[in-house]
Order: structure tokens, then C-alpha cells, then sequence
């Protein structure tokens, strides 16, 4: 038995208990006559003890060369603590050990393991296996656990059923990049990791399970950014015989059910938005809704001046900061200057400083008259001692610009609580988006989304004016799930294929075991796909999903710990019947 309680678990009540514990060697405290050791494992800290007048000589020299992270086991008796630490659960006891066994020594680990430690990001991730001993760590993935948990009880309750599908697939066009896996067996052909299980829980809807879900691996060889992984985790879920109505009903149940779980937290609306009242209230379409700052257009009246600025721009469009007036010029001009970083790429930046006595002090006071920047206030919602800012160019760049604006001053302001949870639909979104360099349409979420009920016409005569029967749940301004109304009908899925530049033969190679499923007896059924890492996070009052990831990759795609990728030996080339290209 290599212990009888966890280092976590000791209290008063356990003194005089023999005891056996096991765990790492958080420090040793060498005081002379005595040495103190905390010894820790996943449930907590205990505090060892061993003195010159209880402590055998022998005992209490081996106790003095244990190190950092040493693996050890120790028997004794819990005792009172003399000094008590009521900053640990165990802070009233310590044990008197009377026998020790190192059962592995370690290296000085190359940062501290503290919750406060000193190793950078880089080098926790190359050590990644020390850096979950630390408590932030350590409870982060006993959180997701916890929530996944939570997932897997709610959902089967439901009626769920849950069911694997592969991971060694087809490759098929559905957005991304796949990451291709080539066959030994069938040289000159190749798998593809899924992107999502899509078509897998279609065709389970084909096969009458009604009700599916998976908490599954995805796979997107896409350019990476600060917080994308190449390998993420989905929530997928899929219904049959269901309208929007009855998806969006079913999923806000569960995001209640998580949030009155894991965080004790009780909503009870979930509003909708569509897509494009979310464009032009908040510039994007996953808006943080736990502020305001609400976009104004204010083209009618601020192109009535001499401002070229204004007057040739596509938008000119302002939101009204809360408290804004009292920044310092410097602190505006810095504003400014955060907004023409490449980032974000805007050429400058109007403000007026509504003024507590009612009039209004602006960067462009020598074009525009009092009224006028009254009715900017007014249209933006500006109160005294706000501040409006405005900027313009083309619609889309702007709104874009506007949104990463407005998320700024709330994170500057505070107004982004992480204890205020915020869940809003979009609804309604374009069932296609055109390229504009080729003229080529594509769907904006995938080719097995069903356009809104009697829009399917318009796909031959204004495309562009068709919606979809698709939604996104939103929280806190992170998209955390999104699904649609699936196509069901061969001839439908055709008609779709075919907008989206697909050939028959085309249609038919990539998607053909669908089409040929459709045939027999497809049910109306649709579904979404919750990203868990991001909802975890959230969820955790952060935003980073890394930090609930076991073992993440860095910025590259690379993971630095087992470094990988990595190149593979010719003659495993030679049995895929693969040769890299010299350059």
C-alpha cells in the first residue's frame, strides 16, 4: 500500500492516526534540529516533521537530502501542529514520520512548481508534465473534466445517444484544410483526420438514432492564431424530426444546466439576434452583449459638412464610451495610436468629449457646429461625461475596425466581468458568401445547410438574398456552439452542390455514400457542435483555451514537449510510397 490517505485529506480529527502518504516533495525547510517537508499530490498539501528529539538519526540526515519533486513515501502518526497555517486545509496537523522511502529522485525542475512560478509560457510547455503539478493547471483540467462530465450525464438524460465515428476518413471540401493521413495498404491514396463528424451524424440520423452526441477530437489544418489549436474538441450533437425551434430549445437547456451547475449561475433569456442586426449594431456576429456601446450610423448627419473624411466614406458609424470624457488627451491619443496598428489598420480616429455642463468639445470642432455633435450624442446614446467615437471608410472594414474598438474600451473599462455570463442566438445567417476576387460562391457554414423554408428559389435568381436555417449561441462575444437545419432531400443537396461550383461527377465523387443515403428515406433532422474548449474556458472566467488543454500545441502547430512534428525516417517513406520534394 503505497499510501492510506491523500496528502489533502488529514485533519484534527486524525490525530493519533498511523498513516501512510505518498506524494512529490513540494520544499524541505532545514531549521538545524528539525526539518519540515510538504509533501503534495493532487488532493493537497501535508506538512512532514522530523526533529533530533523524536527523529532517529539516521532517519533525520536522509530526510535533509530529499530535493525538490523527489518521489517519496513516508509512515507516522498525524500530531497537532504547533505553529497551525489556516491558508491549508491540512494547516492543523503535520506528520511525525518514522520511516521514509525515496521512491524516485528527481532534477531541480527547470521552474518552480508554484502557482505563482517563474517559467515562462515557452519553456511550461516543453515541460508540460511538470507544469500540470501546478494547482492552476491541475484544476483547470479537473474543471473540463468536471464539465464534460456534466455534458455526458444532462445530454443522456435527454434521450442522447452516444456514438463514435472514425477518425481515418474521406477528404471532402467543408472549409478548412485537412490534415491527410497516407494509406500503407492502398499506396498513392490517403485518409483525412474530420474537421467535424458531419456527415458520420447525418447518415446516424439516416439510420433512425434520433437522438446523437460525441464529444470528439476535430482536425482543421488551418493558418493558426493566439488561441486556435490544429486539434480541438467538439460538443457534436445531431436530432432528427426537428425544426430550429426545437435545436435551439434543447441546447439552451443545456447551457443552463452547465452554467446552474458548474458555476451556480441562473439565466433565464437567451435573446436572438440576426445576422445582421448583429453586423450593424456590433460590427461582427458573435457580439458581447454584457455592454452596451450599440453602434450609431451617423452617415445623414455628418455628411452635410466640409469634412471630405466624412463625406467620401461608405460608413461613418460612432459608439458612445461610458465615462470616455475624462481620458487625458494622451490617453485618446493612445487610443488612436492602438487603432492604427497593422492589427487593426484604422488611418485615424474622430472623438467629442460630451462635457458635464452639455456642450461638447470634439477633435474636428472647426467643421461641425454644437447641434451636430449634439446629434451625434444623441444618436450614439452618449450621456455627459461620455465619449463618442467615430470612425469611417468602407462598411465592412469599418464595422470590423468599430467592433475590435468598442471590445477594447470594455476591456479597458472593465466592462468584460468574467463572472457575468451573457448567452445570446444569432440567427439567419447567408446561407452563402461570394468571393470577391473570383466570383465563386461558398456556404458560409457548410454544403449541408438548408436554406430558410421557401428560399430555395432565390438561389437561381439573388443568391446572395438567401438566408440560412443556421444559428450560432454566443457567449460572453465568443461563439461557443453553432449547428443548422441539414439538407435532407438528394434533390435539394444537389441543387446546393451545384451553386457551389460542384459538377455532378464532382458532387457525386466527394459526397456520393451521402446522396446514395438520402435515397433511402432521410428524416428532416439538424443539429450543432459546441466547441469544448472555448466553452470550458469561459465557463472557468477566462478565455484562453490552452490553459484546459492537456497537452496544447504552441503558436506554430508544434508541440515542443514531444517535438512534433517531426521528419520520419526513409524507410517509412518508402512503405507509404511517399518522397519529399527537394527544393
Amino acid at each position: 500500500m503505497y499510501r492510506s490517505h491523500t496528502c489533502g485529506e488529514l485533519r484534527k480529527t486524525h490525530i493519533g492516526t498511523d498513516v501512510v502518504l505518498s506524494g512529490w516533495v513540494q520544499k524541505v525547510r532545514d531549521k538545524g534540529f528539525v526539518v519540515w517537508v510538504d509533501l503534495r499530490d493532487r488532493y493537497g498539501i501535508t506538512q512532514l516533521v522530523f526533529d533530533e528529539e523524536r527523529t532517529s538519526a539516521v532517519l533525520l540526515t536522509e530526510a535533509r537530502k530529499l530535493g525538490r519533486e523527489f518521489v517519496i513515501q513516508v509512515h507516522g502518526s498525524v500530531i497537532e501542529r504547533a505553529s497551525k497555517n489556516p491558508q491549508l486545509p491540512t494547516g492543523e496537523i503535520e506528520i511525525l514520520v518514522t520511516e521514509l522511502k525515496v521512491l524516485n529522485s528527481a532534477l531541480l525542475p527547470p521552474f518552480t512548481i508554484e502557482d505563482e512560478t517563474d517559467g515562462g509560457a515557452d519553456l511550461r510547455m516543453k515541460y508540460r508534465y511538470l507544469d500540470i503539478r501546478r494547482n492552476p493547471v491541475k484544476e483547470n483540467l479537473i474543471f473540463r473534466s468536471k464539465v464534460a462530465m456534466e455534458v455526458r450525464n444532462y445530454l443522456s438524460a435527454q434521450g442522447f445517444i452516444e456514438v463514435e465515428t472514425p477518425y481515418l476518413i474521406k477528404s471532402t471540401p467543408e472549409g478548412a484544410r485537412d490534415f491527410v493521413v497516407p494509406s500503407r495498404m492502398n499506396p498513392g491514396q490517403f485518409y483525412a483526420l474530420p474537421q467535424s463528424p458531419q456527415t458520420f451524424k447525418q447518415l446516424l440520423m439516416v439510420g433512425g438514432l434520433d437522438k446523437y452526441f460525441q464529444i470528439v477530437k476535430c482536425f482543421r489544418d488551418e493558418d493558426l492564431r493566439a488561441d486556435r489549436q490544429p486539434e480541438f474538441t467538439q460538443i457534436d450533437c445531431e436530432m432528427a424530426f426537428v425544426e430550429q425551434e426545437d435545436v435551439l430549445n434543447a441546447f439552451e437547456g443545456l447551457t443552463r444546466h452547465l452554467l446552474k451547475a458548474i458555476r451556480n449561475v441562473e439565466v433565464d433569456k437567451f435573446p436572438r439576434m440576426t445576422y445582421d442586426e448583429a453586423v450593424q449594431t456590433y460590427g461582427n456576429d458573435k457580439p458581447d452583449i454584457r455592454f452596451d456601446m450599440k453602434f450609431a450610423e451617423l452617415n445623414k448627419i455628418a455628411q452635410h459638412r466640409n469634412f471630405q473624411v466624412f463625406n467620401s466614406a461608405e460608413l461613418v458609424v460612432g459608439i458612445a464610451v461610458p465615462g470616455g470624457a475624462a481620458f487625458t488627451r494622451k490617453e485618446i491619443d493612445g487610443i488612436i495610436d492602438w487603432l492604427k496598428r497593422p492589427q487593426i489598420g484604422a488611418k485615424g480616429m474622430v472623438y467629442v468629449r460630451c462635457l458635464e455642463d452639455g456642450s461638447f468639445k470634439s477633435s474636428v470642432d472647426k467643421f461641425y457646429e454644437q447641434e451636430d455633435l449634439k446629434n451625434w450624442a444623441e444618436a450614439t446614446g452618449a450621456k455627459p461625461g461620455d465619449l463618442v467615437c467615430v470612425l469611417s471608410g468602407e462598411t465592412d472594414v469599418t464595422r470590423t475596425q468599430l467592433s475590435a474598438l468598442r471590445m477594447e474600451m470594455a476591456e479597458r473599462l472593465g466592462l468584460r466581468n468574467p463572472e457575468e455570463f451573457a448567452p445570446l442566438w444569432v440567427v439567419d445567417f447567408p446561407l452563402l458568401e461570394k468571393d470577391e476576387e473570383t466570383g465563386d460562391y461558398h456556404a458560409m457554414h457548410h454544403p449541408f445547410t438548408s436554406p430558410k423554408p421557401g428560399q430555395l428559389e432565390l438561389l437561381d435568381t439573388d443568391p446572395e438574398a438567401v438566408r440560412a436555417n443556421a444559428y450560432d449561441l454566443v457567449l460572453n462575444g465568443n461563439e461557443i456552439g453553432g449547428g443548422s437545419i441539414r439538407i435532407h432531400d438528394k434533390k435539394v443537396q444537389g441543387i446546393m452542390f451545384r451553386h457551389l461550383g460542384f459538377s455532378e461527377e464532382e458532387a457525386k465523387a466527394q459526397f456520393g455514400f451521402l446522396m446514395d443515403a438520402f435515397q433511402y428515406g432521410a428524416p428532416p433532422h439538424g443539429g450543432i457542435a459546441f466547441g469544448l474548449d472555448r466553452l470550458v474556458a469561459i465557463l472557468g472566467g477566462q478565455e484562453t483555451i490552452r490553459d484546459f488543454i492537456a497537452f496544447p500545441k504552441n503558436n506554430s502547430g508544434r508541440d515542443v514537449m514531444i517535438d512534433a512534428p517531426a521528419p520520419i525516417d526513409k524507410d517509412q517513406l518508402e512503405e507509404l510510397n511517399l518522397r519529399l520534394r527537394q527544393d
